[in-house]
């Protein structure tokens, strides 16, 4: 496995410098994380757990790998810049797991109940709203029944909405 840094950039307002590398594992395997991340830090003569490898994409067709690396200053400025779950793949912080079925976890302390605010002043109803009746299933196509029944004998312009103005007649030559 043969590491190339292919860019360094020095970010000091996160206290870290940024690598783009790439690897060349012709006849294996992608490398795991924790491989290349040991050989980085030996190649570039930092302590292991202050490099943090954030990202590495296998190239489709060929033996090799691009990623990204950070590698910070201390280990204060990692933990307060890197994600949880990038420090949980690194290696770094261990996972948070639910405790088993058959053991018991600690119960949480209660918090103290959330300071109600201020409401507005309640405006009473005089009288409250009554649920309307739902028609009954066999209802419903009684009442289609009989519409249609009722739009067979209507002549056309009538039943219309009063909104709606009823067809001119045709003009007579």
């Amino acid at each position: 496995m043969e590491i190339k840094v292919l860019d360094e950039r020095k970010n000091p307002l996160l206290k870290r410098t940024e690598l783009l590398f790439e690897v060349a594992h012709s006849g294996t395997a992608t490398p795991r994380r924790s491989e290349v991340q040991g050989e980085l830090a030996k190649q570039l003569k930092v302590p292991k757990e202050r490099l943090i490898v954030e990202s590495m994409h296998a190239r489709f067709g060929i033996a090799q790998t691009r990623g990204e690396a950070l590698v910070y200053a201390t280990n204060e400025a990692r933990d307060q810049v890197t994600r949880e779950h990038i420090l949980i793949r690194n290696g770094l912080k261990e996972k948070k797991t639910a405790a088993p079925p058959g053991t018991e976890a600690p119960a949480p302390t209660p918090a103290a109940p959330p300071a109600k605010p201020e409401a507005a002043p309640e405006v009473k109803a005089e009288k409250p709203a009554e649920p309307k009746a739902e028609p009954s299933p066999a209802a419903k196509p009684e009442k289609k029944a009989e519409k249609k029944a009722d739009k067979k004998g209507e002549p056309k312009g009538e039943g219309k909405p009063e909104g709606k103005a009823a067809p001119k007649p045709p003009k007579e030559p």
